[in-house]
This record gives structure tokens, C-alpha cells and sequence, in this order.
């Protein structure tokens, strides 16, 4: 009522069972907790408007909506209209994310009539807007889907997560991280397993083992006499008579 507009109907839903939202999860590292995971829906009560006051508590302190560039690219084509910070577009906080930017619910179209047609976009810490989703549910879903980690909405920028979240992600939601990769190549995470190579088996020659020549009785008997024969014939073996 203090900003004359009306919630979309799926946050407006979304606020008639719970008034926000708050879910933090923790890793143990050397068996001490630490915060890792936040995912965060301001309450009514906390969806404060930006753009509208000074940054500063001095006078004529400048505002974001000074800080607005006429330079900016406007939608084309596939690209949609970026907010604004003067009196053409409100923006409301959904999640400040822990000083990483903020989550915010942007009605674009507000003068002369503000349009009851709203979008969720990110505002990263460059004040550069980055768009999410149409409707808060596909964006609940994206919140849910990354796990409330550290930075998740970079992922939807075009310089991405930083080093630290993307280790994160690698641990956690490893085909999240690799979007791109994936809907370019649908079968890229498939595991292809080829039971011809796996579990191919070397082939060797085998050894053959030459056995040794089996002779008759009669040969073995008279190679014996041979033998005893020249022993005899030595000139040292001969007998003194």
C-alpha cells in the first residue's frame, strides 16, 4: 500500500504461508561447523525499496537513481530491459546475500501506471544488473536447485563465480557449475563405458615348455657302457698289472 502496488500471485501465495524465509546449512572441517550454505526470502516487512533514499545521511547526498547511465544497452533482442533507479522501474530486496549483491523483485514498467507484470534480477556489488527469472517460483526453484551457496547468482553473470565458490560447486553441484557445457553437449556427463576395452583381455603368446626327450631303455644302457668305456681308456684310469 506504501509503494501502490500489488504482489504478483506467486509470491503473494508465497507470503500467506510463511512471512519469509530463512534456511542456513554448515560443513564440519576438523570437526568445527562452518556456515557454507544460505538461502534467504525477505520478510514483507523487510522488502525494502532501493533507489528511493540516500545512501548517506547528509544533505542532497547523491542516490542510485544519480548513479543511473542512459548509456546502458536497453533490451535487444533476447536481452530484457534492465531496471532502473530513478521513478521508471521499483525495485524491492528479496535477498541481500550476505554483501554479495542482492536478489531484488523489479516492477519495470512503473509510470504512468505501475504494471502488475514484475521480474526478479540481480544486482551484483558493481551496481550491474544481471537477470534471473520471470515469476518468483522459477526463481525459488534456482534457489533451492543451487543450495544457497556462497556467490550461486554469479553463475548467471558473464564473468561467473569466483575461484573459492566454484570449489564449492565442484563439491557439491558439479553439474550445476558446467550449464553451459551441458546444453551444449547433452550426453557430456553420461558415463560412457565401453565393456570391449574395460574389460579387454591381453593377449599373450604362450610359453611353450620344451620337455626333454624321452629314450628307450636300450639307448640309455648303451650311452652308459660308451661312457664307461672311454673313462676306462684314459691313460690315468689304466690298471698297473
Amino acid at each position: 500500500q506504501k509503494n501502490s502496488c500489488v504482489l504478483p500471485e506467486d509470491l503473494k501465495n508465497f507470503y500467506l504461508m510463511t512471512d519469509g524465509f530463512q534456511m542456513t546449512w554448515s560443513v564440519k572441517t576438523d570437526d568445527t561447523p562452518m556456515p557454507l550454505g544460505s538461502m534467504v526470502i525477505n520478510s514483507v516487512s523487510n522488502l525494502c525499496r532501493l533507489g528511493g533514499s540516500s545512501m548517506y545521511t547528509l544533505p542532497n547526498a547523491p542516490t542510485l537513481a544519480d548513479l543511473e547511465d542512459d548509456t546502458d544497452e536497453e533490451g535487444n533482442g533476447d536481452k530484457p530491459e534492465k531496471p532502473h533507479f530513478d521513478s521508471r522501474s521499483l525495485i524491492f530486496e528479496l535477498d541481500p546475500c550476505n554483501g554479495n549483491g542482492k536478489v531484488c523483485l523489479v516492477y519495470k514498467h512503473a509510470e504512468p501506471v505501475i504494471s502488475p507484470d514484475t521480474e526478479i534480477w540481480f544486482l551484483d556489488r558493481a551496481l550491474y544488473w544481471h537477470f534471473l527469472t520471470k515469476t518468483f517460483t522459477a526463481y525459488y526453484r534456482l534457489l533451492i536447485t543451487h543450495l544457497g551457496l556462497p556467490q550461486w547468482q554469479y553463475a548467471f553473470t558473464s564473468y561467473g563465480v569466483s575461484p573459492q565458490a566454484k570449489q564449492w560447486f565442484n563439491m557439491y553441484k558439479p553439474i550445476t557449475i558446467n550449464t553451459a557445457l551441458l546444453s551444449e553437449e547433452a550426453d557430456s556427463f553420461v558415463n560412457k563405458l565401453d565393456p570391449n576395452k574395460v574389460f579387454k583381455s591381453k593377449n599373450k603368446t604362450p610359453v611353450l615348455k620344451k620337455k626333454p626327450l624321452s629314450q628307450p631303455p636300450g639307448s640309455q644302457k648303451s650311452h652308459t657302457s660308451m661312457t664307461s668305456a672311454k673313462t676306462s681308456s684314459l691313460p690315468g684310469n689304466s690298471s698297473r698289472k
